[in-house]
């Protein structure tokens, strides 16, 4: 298991088969969030089915093709940011106004930034993104785009992307909107300088 530094009282780890129980856990506690999603939403292989979304994503996770960045007080999962390619997180909201002006596509992208019942507005939110941004610079770095919210406009529930003044307080900056209240904002994450 990949444990991330964390400049909060929190313990980041990677999503693996070893955290893999943690966030179920952690999911379960939450109806599966957003009523069985599983945190798939975001794959192509997104179903509306709970059981099938926690048999593909465990999959996934066993085959190294899910990312996440899962944020842990104590033994307990309180939360997480989940990332990955584009071709790994090829579903983002409000796609035709994000391809009407786009140019490139970005390295990296940061799907889904969910903080379980109870931990909300303590700081897991933005724990869970620097972790996401701490394992992108080990897999490399580059471009890594996401597409929050201003946090005034949805509750703190359904900010599935995450709050653009957290996104900006980590030194994303606006890109375009894409939406009533939606943006899509940037960051170049360096690669993470190897031990010797």
């Amino acid at each position: 298991m990949s444990t991330v530094p964390s400049s909060s009282d929190y313990t980041i780890k990677a999503l693996d088969e070893s955290s893999w129980d943690a966030f179920a856990r952690l999911v379960e506690a939450n109806n599966g969030v957003f009523g069985g999603c599983w945190c798939m939403g975001f794959h192509a292989d997104d179903s509306r089915d709970p059981a099938l979304n926690r048999e593909r994503k465990l999959a996934r996770v066993r085959a190294g093709q899910a990312h996440a960045a899962l944020v842990f007080d104590g033994e307990d999962c309180v939360g997480w940011c989940q990332f990955g390619a584009p071709d790994e997180v090829p579903r983002i909201k409000n796609r035709a106004a994000y391809e009407k002006s786009l140019t490139t596509l970005p390295d990296w992208r940061i799907a889904c930034n969910f903080v379980g019942k109870g931990h909300r507005r303590q700081g897991v939110a933005t724990a869970a993104l620097e972790g996401a941004l701490e394992l992108i610079a080990r897999l490399g770095g580059g471009r890594v785009e996401g597409y929050p919210e201003a946090a005034a406009s949805v509750p703190a529930g359904f900010l599935f992307n995450g709050a653009l003044s957290t996104y900006e307080q980590l030194g994303f900056v606006r890109d375009r909107k894409i939406g009533k209240h939606r943006w899509v904002v940037t960051k170049v994450v360096d690669p993470a300088a190897r031990k010797s």
